[in-house]
């Protein structure tokens, strides 16, 4: 996973979920167990990788990163210096981190 594809992965697990429940009664309990698992499973994968938790390596290593932070800032695309261990780029991962859920539910809307 990586900042640049997880908003639209988690838009459109959003709207993949809300298509395949749309014919059944609205659960919101059960609306709100699936939206907790996936988030779950996108940040610990995420923040994982941007703290560079050994458990990541082959998840990075099968993309061609160097890090699992580089893989989290640059997708193989951008050129942000991942080595880079300051206060800012903290503080933006942060904050992509805290929009996943509205990508989310944004899906699950949509998808209704």
């Amino acid at each position: 996973m990586s900042f640049l594809i997880d908003a639209p992965w988690l838009y459109a697990s959003g709207r993949a979920y809300a298509a395949a429940t749309a014919d059944e009664p609205d659960r919101p309990g059960r609306d709100a167990a699936i939206a907790a698992a996936t988030m779950a499973v996108f940040w610990g994968v995420s923040v994982s990788l941007y703290l560079d938790r050994g458990w990541t390596r082959p998840i990075w290593r099968a993309c061609r990163a160097r890090s699992g932070r580089d893989w989290m800032l640059n997708s193989g695309v951008l050129r942000i210096d991942h080595r880079r261990d300051d206060v800012t780029t903290h503080l933006v991962a942060g904050a992509i981190f805290a929009t996943y859920p509205m990508w989310l539910w944004a899906g699950m809307r949509h998808g209704r």
